[in-house]
């Protein structure tokens, strides 16, 4: 092999070491926690807020019915909308129900709605505080109006999207 080609394959191969280095320290960097992250879990009807890695409140929410679960798998939270109004979802158990303003006290999404997986499921405040600790809901992650405008806040401080994982 002539001096030149030695070289040249050298010369590649050294091009490539910022490249995996660079590759390496990102992946170590993406694998850290985020800094806020949230996990309900639907057996313990509990949410919680983990905040470097350690858990710092705990809520209980309302979860799916059987005839509508909630869905299980990593999310992420979307946009919140305070104060929502209610449209009835095109689903045979909303066909007849009518539209509820923000603030109705006939709205089931009282105070915030947090999106996680657009456009059915959300967390939300909920005009039925009783249903808290059960399996009420149409799917959607049901939670006080205070505690539901508390963890938008937090949410909010953190840049808005925190990853979201549902676990049975």
């Amino acid at each position: 092999m002539s001096f030149v080609s030695r070289r040249l394959q050298l010369g590649a191969l050294l091009s490539f070491v910022p490249i995996v280095t660079g590759v390496l320290l990102w992946s170590n960097i993406g694998a850290a926690d985020p800094p806020l992250r949230l996990k309900a879990s639907l057996s313990e009807r509990t949410l919680s807020v983990i905040e470097d890695g350690e858990v710092v409140q705990t809520y209980g929410i309302a979860i799916g019915r059987p005839s509508y679960p909630t869905p299980t798998g990593s999310f992420r939270t979307g946009r919140i909308e305070w104060n929502p109004s209610w449209t009835p979802p095109a689903s045979d158990w909303a066909k007849n129900e009518p539209p509820k303003s923000p603030g109705d006290p006939e709205n089931p999404m009282q105070g915030v709605k947090i999106y996680f997986q657009a456009p059915d499921y959300f967390i939300h405040g909920t005009n039925d505080p009783a249903s808290i600790g059960e399996a009420a809901s149409h799917g959607c992650i049901r939670m006080t109006e205070s505690d539901a405008r508390e963890l938008a806040r937090r949410i909010q401080r953190a840049g808005g999207g925190v990853p979201f994982d549902i676990v049975e």
